[in-house]
């Protein structure tokens, strides 16, 4: 399920360095098939965070083998985080052991 993208918390280090490389080996060849249940969306939404059809020309896919820890600041009604922030990679567990967690309030 696609929940969001984030922009945030990304260093050039961690970027270049850590998540790019790898990332590139885990690549797909998807054509025009989306790897999510929910996309594409309708609308692009106020800010543009909505991932439409046109702007998934531009994804690249990935296998999901990895998996990172994010913050945000809230669940949307429409199932998307709010504010999101990359913090790191997670090693800790396998992905399929990942589960949707929510703010404590």
């Amino acid at each position: 399920m696609y929940v969001g993208r984030t922009r945030n918390g990304f260093t050039p280090s961690s970027r270049d360095q850590q998540l790019f490389k790898r990332l590139k080996p885990l690549a797909v060849e998807l054509a025009d098939h989306c790897p999510f249940a929910n996309l594409p969306e309708a609308r692009s939404g106020r800010w543009g965070e909505g991932l439409t059809a046109e702007k998934m020309k531009e994804c690249r896919w990935v296998k999901p083998v990895l998996y990172g820890l994010f913050e945000f600041l809230e669940w949307r009604p429409d199932g998307h985080q709010r504010h999101v922030r990359f913090m790191g990679r997670r090693e800790n567990k396998e992905p399929r052991e990942v589960a949707r967690e929510a703010l404590n309030a």
